[in-house]
């Protein structure tokens, strides 16, 4: 079991370079199947989920081949749309569920795994059956798998009840080989939806309004291969700009795009952090004491559910009282129980979390309860006094390239230690 060891109290400083969105890059992938040919997906971040993907894809027949950040695709030869033998590697990551809209618009049929991921409240897929059923598709849910299928998917005009990037991305991947227009309506905006409809674009799809309430597919008759670079990673992109306001440091973070950030780099701008604007990067400038905010968590633009708990840790030593209102997820507060074992003041009612800053935190034992929470108890690691051992990394490794390399470039103190047992 691996865990990281942390000395806090050190300053970052220098420059990181952010890698391909993680959140695109999962959608990008299942939407390499609809053209059933050979693609190139370049600025691949090297991470738990994507590999996770690529073995499931491969035992399904498509040819995969990566060479450092740049990944090729074959998917003329999927064997079959049943991926139903794959339950236990389906079972642990959440966007699996986009081989349903993938393997739908190309075979008219697909039985796929309920999907697994971090556990971080109820994350159903009703809005994704609702969209597959207005193209035209039966689903069933029996024994824990998913059935769906139809004999012909056709256009169709769906109001989405909750803005759900999932649900969005799926009926787009479901919907461009279909007979006539599909409009989603209540859409989500978030830049990943963008990319995702810019990547089949560039294979042949005729999508238009993605980024905006309402987006239109056109059903084309089929698409071809391209070469399409991913978005840089928005939440890798705030977890850095985090960590430098949190450790009074000094970073420029770069290949970013400025304004995917703009909900994060106010807030940090209210609680005295300078945040300096480039063509395609972002320098921050922590300062102490930091001054406390109000943070409520919304589809994007607003502030990012995934950005919640690093955000809390610099809550957490503020200088006054702050408050972050989860609004997305009904249960993403487990983390704060760590927080709490370094010193932190925290109090939970319902779906807000109050911070009383403290001048500092300790460094002690703690555990990543999620991906994103992960991300937060090694921020509060590194501001902590003494030293802070992190347990579940596995969660932090699904999200995050090199994060030890690149900590340590920028002047903290990290290694991986493996403990050799399950009771690190």
């Amino acid at each position: 079991m691996e865990y990281y060891i942390i000395e806090g109290g050190r300053r970052l400083n220098g420059e990181v370079s952010i890698t391909g969105a993680k959140n695109a890059v999962l959608g990008l992938i299942p939407a390499s199947i609809l053209c059933g040919c050979a693609s190139k997906i370049e600025n691949v971040p090297d991470i738990r989920d994507v590999q996770k993907y690529l073995d499931i894809l491969e035992k399904l027949g498509v040819e995969v081949y990566r060479e450092q950040d740049n990944l090729y695709l074959n998917t003329e030869n999927i064997e079959s749309s049943d991926c139903s033998p794959y339950e236990e590697e389906i079972g642990k990551m959440r966007a699996s569920y986009y081989l349903l809209g993938a393997l739908l618009g190309r075979f008219g049929k697909a039985v796929v795994p309920l999907p697994g991921g971090c556990s971080i409240g109820d994350r159903p897929i009703d809005q994704h059956i609702k969209g597959f059923e207005a193209l035209g598709a039966t689903v069933k849910i029996r024994h824990g798998m998913v059935y769906v299928e139809a004999e012909k998917l056709t256009g169709a005009r769906i109001y989405m009840d909750v803005v759900s990037v999932g649900a969005t991305i799926n009926i787009i991947l479901a919907a461009v080989l279909a007979e006539g227009v599909t409009y989603i309506e209540n859409a989500a905006k978030e830049p990943h939806v963008v990319d995702v409809a810019n990547y089949l674009n560039l294979m042949g799809a005729n999508i238009k309004g993605a980024g905006t309430d309402t987006i239109r597919i056109y059903g084309v008759d089929s698409l071809h291969g391209c070469e399409y670079s991913v978005i840089p990673d928005q939440i890798t992109t705030g977890t850095y700009m985090m960590m430098a306001a949190a450790t009074q440091g000094n970073i420029l973070i770069k290949n970013v795009i400025p304004r995917h950030m703009d909900a994060v780099s106010a807030k940090l701008r209210e609680m005295g952090v300078q945040v300096i604007e480039e063509d395609d990067g972002i320098r921050v400038i922590g300062k102490r004491p930091l001054k406390p905010v109000k943070v409520k968590t919304l589809p994007y633009p607003g502030f990012p559910t995934d950005l919640q708990q690093p955000m809390a840790v610099l809550m957490a030593v503020a200088n006054g009282s702050s408050s972050i209102t989860e609004s997305i997820f009904e249960n993403r507060f487990k983390y704060i129980d760590e927080l709490r074992k370094m010193g932190a003041e925290a109090t939970v009612t319902g779906r807000t979390c109050t911070f009383n800053g403290v001048e500092e935190l300790s460094g002690t034992r703690i555990r990543a309860t999620d991906l994103r929470a992960g991300a937060a108890m090694v921020i509060a690691g590194l501001i902590a006094d003494g030293e802070t051992k992190i347990t579940d990394i596995h969660y932090i490794d699904r999200g995050y390239e090199h994060l030890e390399d690149n900590l340590r470039n920028l002047g903290g103190i990290i290694r991986r230690e493996n403990s050799g047992n399950e009771e690190a």
